[in-house]
């Protein structure tokens, strides 16, 4: 999420985010850019019309396979990594908290056989406790304020099935200081709070982005009690 993009786009993402952090609805502004975008995919930062390549890379080299196993993708925007996964063969939910996103997923993909579903991250379904083999975010704990940060871990954090995994995708910062966002990276101590949900680290890859200023990202793989249930 918040890919380069020209600088009035970012400008506006930036003054949308920051409304709805003030408005205490830090989710609203995602519908409101989707809405102003009038279906121009250069208007989304993240919409690249193609599975995140950190994701794709880790599904290529660890030879996933779904063989009917649960996936659930959050935040999906306009629904290629949750593609992607069901081309493996993975049973699929993705849900984003804007109604626009999963219309314009369910126009891109008519006869996909990926559930999409409108879904506010602070308020999901209770059947979806501890039921996916599989879980994917990628860039959206970051797009949310830290005032909320916890909230949204705890949410992430406890779809993951027993033995599931966690593939998390996002920027980090390398000290606790407040940071100017967003998006608003994740600190070693933000992420260490998965382990109170009972995940533990798996795989650690580091990226750093040649932007002006560099930017870190991580692709975090996570488990939760035990057993790989993915590896083909």
């Amino acid at each position: 999420m918040f890919e380069e993009r020209p600088v009035a786009l970012r400008q506006r993402v930036k003054e949308l985010a920051t409304q709805a952090s003030k408005s205490g609805r830090p989710s609203d502004w995602f519908e409101t850019l989707y809405q102003e975008s009038k279906g121009d995919t250069q208007q989304i930062p993240w919409a690249k019309l193609k599975p995140h390549p950190y994701l794709s890379e880790w599904l290529e080299n660890r030879a996933i396979q779904g063989n009917g196993k649960t996936a659930l993708v959050v935040g999906c925007g306009l629904g290629d990594d949750a593609e992607a996964l069901s081309a493996l063969g993975f049973t699929v939910t993705a849900f984003d908290v804007a109604p626009s996103a999963i219309a314009w997923c369910q126009q891109r993909f008519p006869d996909s056989t990926v559930t999409y579903q409108v879904a506010d991250l602070f308020t999901l379904p209770e059947a979806w406790q501890r039921s996916f083999d599989l879980v994917v975010e990628i860039r959206n704990i970051q797009a949310l304020p830290l005032s909320v940060r916890s909230e949204a871990i705890k949410a992430v954090a406890t779809t993951v099935a027993p033995e599931g995994q966690l593939l998390l995708t996002t920027r980090i910062r390398m000290t606790d200081e407040v940071p100017d966002g967003p998006p608003w990276p994740l600190s070693e101590s933000e992420l260490s709070q998965f382990q109170q949900w009972g995940l533990a680290d798996q795989q650690r890859d580091i990226f750093t982005v040649s932007e002006q200023p560099p930017v870190t990202q991580i692709r975090l793989v996570l488990h939760q009690q035990g057993n790989d249930r993915l590896s083909k």
